[in-house]
């Protein structure tokens, strides 16, 4: 086995699959026991988040006769012994659900139940905020449907009364509540007891309504929108994410979770109401596995295909309707249809199922099985004509599979199992080759001083850039101290670098650079699959998550600057400047200097992440942000310094002329076309406009033509603009007036003392001292969003007024920043759990 380079320790083990999942805004949440733990991976040892998992009251079915209790349907509950619930399944929502355009986190425990959860943004605390119980909308539902049952009639010896809708737990109390309720029966069996409203149910009918409220899993589907533009975060208002669940009945239920109308970081604002779209019986037994796969998601009408596997060995494939899944308001059961049963009925349950859509195949998907027996199948099922082909069946493993994870765009796959082992394959030519894990790693840090005695593996999930996989492991308590580990080392979350896998089965490559201890094949694999991970991020419907390329490159660049410059100056080649050519760093960051304005806003938010996070890691964001206004104090002796200095300014210059040109073509458009300069509800709507005009006018030779006339423009509608642009600003602290003189930073003039004031990276004003939006990449501050229309910019607008159009119609903007496009979040202090995109 590799080694790690990084690990935490946890106070409980996890004793059921998937029992890690990895989010889009970098977070890792950790089913172990009775908690969930939640870990930023930029830093394993800092700040955690919890979610405590309370036991909850008895689902109000109804009472069975003592008798009964012994019966084979209700046995199992009888002799349940559990004292605490335990967590089963996790999942992450994409992102964009959140009331701060974070992720939200599907937890479902051994008692059955469901609830979704929110990061404490706003509440100071490690505690996970507990935002909706689905369990509790399941049970509302099936009461109002009677269970799916034609007909309920009372009982002959209790009078039907309507049940409460608390709900609480399946498997555990609800023997007592069976017992308790059947003694009141014993001592008056022809009348209803004072205390007991429940209905007198058979031993199958109760046993039946168990288990459609039991839930077992767990899953999140991709984003869907109704719109036609795809982003990395959805689009607000008009896009859902679907949280399917599976029960011991074998029903699945799904529920449609829309994106909040608008974020916030200072206020608790309550999500998108979840609505249940429907039931589907997909299998005869428990429902042990489920996942999602978007295909073609670059289409105008992308297909969502689920994947379910059950405790029979059997394994479905749905496909969705888009249309009704996005557009239906009323219980529809018909918004899936059974596709394919790839695997019937066998006596081998199902442990976990991972699904893949390779990019260069829009209509093709792989599906790995993992069983209880230690065998894991792999299929290949091509959607357009049905075709559904076996690959193999592999047995390398000795207990049941507990995690299987694809990595780079289905080219790879990661196993894992109880027995401990954590196996790679390579997949090529409709086959699958094991191949060894690459032991060399570069140290980012030094590792935790953790024991070497871990005893089985439970989950393990791939980093969203592909270089880094975790795992989570228990260890054996026989082989640990115990005074010192046995209390508080159950398990771990260890972290591998994968960034060295050789995914072809054969290379031709050659690599010029030597690094003692570390083979040439896995040098060339590490360049190969860096730039293979900073392509995919081009695209606009992958979120700016980059936190493990920039680690990987960090790491090397400790003892191998050489290694790394080459790796960046061939990805600004290859895909600023177009060429395969080797060219010398000089000349590739000249040419890329001269074509900004033919980049496009993306190209130019992964470029300003680098330069920043990489090249100029030795230096503090702030230092950075100050070096930028004052060039001419940096040493010239440093030319390649330099140059990467003047790409990340001029990039930033290019940005940030794209920004005030959209708001002036905006505010130019509303004012001409209506009576009154307002704000419309849900819409993005311009400001600073004065404050931009101001910085416009400033002694720059940079200031396009085009952002000077239309200034001009825009100020011919000065009075209508002076109630919501105010040219003149105040301190908020001393109320002196405060100066523009810089986009950045401002100084009021205040008598005693000069207070230093932050502007809006956005519209340049001042920014409150209220809770504000903070990038983690550049330390600005952000207190109006920016448009749209920024981020999908593809090179300098030709025209901003038909740019602006476009932008003036779309709903309200994403928390992004305008200078480096990763998810804007509010800053938490030192001591609570943030996430660390870059």
């Amino acid at each position: 086995m590799a080694s790690r380079f990084q690990a935490a320790t946890l106070v409980a083990a996890p004793s059921h699959p998937n029992a890690v999942a990895w989010s889009d805004e970098n977070l890792i949440a950790v089913a172990s026991g009775h908690l969930v733990t939640i870990l930023n991976p930029a830093s394993p040892l800092g700040p955690r988040g919890l979610i405590t998992l309370q036991t909850g009251e008895p689902f109000p079915i109804g009472v069975v006769e003592r008798a009964d209790l012994l019966s084979a349907s209700l046995l199992p509950t009888c002799l349940s012994r559990d004292t605490r619930p335990c967590v089963r399944s996790i999942s992450w929502s994409p992102l964009g659900l959140a009331p701060n355009s974070g992720c939200l986190l599907a937890v479902c425990t051994t008692e059955g139940r469901v609830k979704l959860y929110r990061q404490p943004f706003c509440d100071f605390c490690a505690e996970w905020i507990e935002m909706m119980d689905i369990s509790t909308r399941l049970f509302e539902y099936l009461e109002s449907v009677s269970f799916g049952e034609l007909e309920v009639c009372p009982s002959k010896d209790y009078e039907h009364d309507v049940l409460e809708t608390d709900i609480g737990q399946v498997k555990r109390n609800s023997s007592k509540q069976i017992v308790s309720a059947s003694k009141s029966k014993a001592s008056a069996p022809k009348k209803t007891p004072k205390n007991c409203t429940l209905p007198l149910i058979s031993a199958d009918r109760y046993a039946a309504h168990s288990a459609m409220l039991s839930s077992l899993v767990i899953a999140w589907s991709p984003v869907l929108q109704l719109s036609a533009q795809a982003s990395s975060i959805p689009q607000n208002g008009s896009s859902i994410s679907l949280l399917a669940v599976g029960g011991k009945s074998g029903e699945v239920s799904f529920w449609r979770v829309s994106v909040p109308e608008c974020y916030s970081v200072e206020l608790n604002q309550a999500p998108t109401d979840a609505m249940i779209l429907g039931l589907v019986q997909a299998h005869a037994s428990w429902v042990t596995a489920i996942s999602w796969v978007l295909l073609d998601p670059k289409s105008s009408n992308p297909r969502v295909l689920l994947t379910t596997g059950s405790s029979d060995g059997s394994v479905k494939i749905w496909l969705a309707y888009n249309e009704e899944l996005l557009k239906s308001k009323e219980v529809n059961h018909t918004c899936f249809s059974l596709l394919k049963e790839v695997v019937t009925i066998d006596i081998v349950p199902v442990s976990v199922i991972s699904l893949t859509a390779p990019a260069q195949s829009p209509n093709k998907m792989l599906l790995a099985i993992g069983k209880g027996s230690g065998s894991f199948e792999v299929w290949n099922c091509d959607i357009s004509d049905r075709k559904f082909d076996k690959f193999g069946s592999y047995n390398d493993h000795d207990h049941v599979i507990t995690g299987l994870a694809w990595a780079f765009d289905g080219r790879s796959l990661y196993s894992c199992s109880q027995d401990n082992f954590v196996r790679n394959w390579i997949w090529s030519e409709d086959m699958l080759s094991e191949a060894p894990i690459p032991s060399n790693t570069p140290r980012l840090r030094s590792s935790a001083e953790l024991p070497d005695a871990c005893a089985s593996c439970f989950g393990l999930a791939v980093s969203p850039g592909n270089v880094v996989i975790a795992m989570i492991r228990n260890f054996d308590e026989d082989l640990l101290d115990p005074m010192y580990q046995k209390r508080t080392q159950k398990a771990a979350v260890e972290f591998f670098w994968i960034g060295a896998q050789e995914v072809r089965i054969s290379s031709n490559e050659e690599s010029n650079f030597t690094i003692p201890g570390f083979p040439v094949n896995e040098l060339v694999s590490w360049e190969a699959n860096i730039l293979w991970s900073l392509k995919q991020y081009e695209y606009q419907t992958k979120p700016m998550v980059v936190w493990d390329i920039i680690a990987a490159l960090l790491a090397f660049k400790r003892f191998a600057a050489e290694y790394v410059e080459h790796i960046l100056v061939k990805w600004l080649s290859l895909s600023y400047v177009g060429s395969h050519m080797d060219l010398s760093a000089k000349k590739v960051l000249s040419h890329v200097l001269r074509i900004l304005s033919k980049i496009s806003s993306r190209h130019l938010h992964l470029l300003n992440i680098i330069c920043r996070r990489v090249v100029l890691s030795e230096m503090k964001a702030d230092q950075i942000n100050s070096k930028l206004q004052n060039l001419e104090e940096i040493d010239r002796s440093e030319e390649k310094l330099i140059m990467w200095i003047e790409l990340l300014l001029s990039s930033e210059r290019e940005l940030r002329t794209r920004l005030v040109g959209l708001s002036f073509s905006a505010g130019t458009n509303l004012m001409s076309c209506s009576t009154t300069v307002s704000p419309r509800s849900g819409n993005w709507f311009p400001v600073g406009l004065a404050q931009m005009k101001q910085w416009v006018a400033l002694p720059h030779d940079y200031i396009p033509g085009q952002l000077r006339v239309l200034a001009s423009e825009v100020w011919k509608h000065e009075k209508r603009l002076s109630s919501e642009c105010a040219a003149t600003e105040q301190c908020c602290y001393c109320s002196a007036p405060v100066p523009f003189e810089s986009p950045e930073v401002a100084f009021c003039q205040g008598v005693d003392q000069r207070h230093k004031l932050a502007r809006c990276a956005v519209s340049m004003e001042i920014c409150p001292t209220t809770p504000i939006w903070f990038c983690s990449c550049c330390h600005r501050q952000v207190y109006r969003l920016a448009p749209e229309t920024l981020f999908t910019l593809l090179g300098y607008p030709s025209d901003f007024k038909s740019s602006a159009e476009s932008s003036d119609s779309n709903v309200s903007s994403k928390p992004l920043c305008p200078f480096c496009g990763i998810l804007l979040q509010r800053l938490q202090p030192d001591f609570l759990l943030s996430a660390s995109p870059v």
